[in-house]
């Protein structure tokens, strides 16, 4: 096992599509999975109004667990921590959520329409603003491949 170089975090944040999100309900420890979108240190999501919402709101700072697994010897994982915001602008929402659903063009048809009228608050458009992210991998680093293939 070893630790990620700050490159292979990043691709991995960048490449994936669903991660774990981590907060605290309740004083609990909360993970549930969303699909998000990385871009210039920021993780981008929406989600309906329910624990998830309730607890970033009242604790926001939260953290991204994202993995890529190719086997039990091969894997990557990453933690990206950061503080959450909502995200209120009209025009903002509209551009986050087109990004989403550009990203992932088999989401709901309610969606599709959210991403027309951005201006319905009862969808929470959110980000993340990564202030530390940290990798372990098991196997061959992308640039050890690389190097080897040449």
């Amino acid at each position: 096992m070893r630790a990620m170089a700050e490159e292979e975090v990043l691709e991995l944040l960048s490449s994936a599509k669903v991660g774990r999100l981590g907060c605290i309900y309740n004083g609990e420890p909360y993970v549930v999975p969303i699909n998000y979108f990385f871009e210039a240190g920021t993780v981008y999501s929406h989600s309906l109004p329910g624990q998830k919402i309730d607890a970033l709101r009242a604790h926001p700072r939260a953290c991204l667990q994202v993995d890529l697994i190719e086997d039990d010897f091969n894997w990557r994982s990453a933690i990206a921590h950061g503080t959450f915001e909502e995200i209120r602008v009209p025009s903002e929402r509209r551009d986050i959520l087109k990004n989403l659903l550009s990203r992932f063009p088999l989401l709901t048809p309610v969606e599709a329409v959210m991403a027309q009228d951005a201006s319905a608050l009862d969808n929470i458009v959110f980000r993340l603003r990564i202030d530390r992210m940290t990798g372990m991998a098991e196997g061959q680093s992308n640039s050890d491949l690389n190097v080897r293939m040449d």
